[in-house]
């Protein structure tokens, strides 16, 4: 049985209407660690395909603030550009895609990006952290 042309459009828009938007993926990062001792980011996924992705960060610290950084590498061995003067990365050098900045104890919040194929890394730039271990790579693939 074949539809009337006006039917067959009329259930083709039906279809467009009632399929579901394809959502952004989310990517939970934890950060932690005190002054004085080792620091940590951690993703939950540490692959993910290209597209919207929203990053929930959350400061695990007890009374350290935290920061996290979402910057595009050249190539996955891209070095980091260190100033080791200041113990802080030369964001300058980077490709920053953004950044959620001054979390507090306890703190959470959010960052929105249009990922592409390719490394990224987040950091927390906040003096000494980066040295300290508060890094992660995320690779994104088609």
């Amino acid at each position: 049985m074949t539809l009337p042309i006006r039917h067959a459009t009329a259930l083709a828009a039906l279809l467009m209407v009632s399929a579901p938007a394809f959502a952004a993926t989310t990517i939970k990062v934890t950060e932690g660690g005190e002054g004085g001792g080792s620091m940590t980011l951690a993703l939950d996924q540490k692959t993910v395909k290209a597209g919207d992705a929203v990053f929930q960060v959350h400061n695990d610290a007890m009374s350290e603030r935290h920061e996290i950084i979402l910057v595009k590498l050249r190539s996955a061995d891209e070095k980091i550009p260190l100033n080791t003067t200041g113990h802080r990365v030369d964001e300058k050098q980077l490709k920053n895609l953004g950044e959620v900045a001054d979390l507090k104890p306890g703190g959470d919040g959010r960052l929105k990006a249009k990922l592409a194929p390719g490394t990224y890394l987040l950091f927390c730039n906040i003096k000494g952290h980066y040295e300290a271990g508060m890094q992660a790579r995320l690779t994104v693939t088609k």
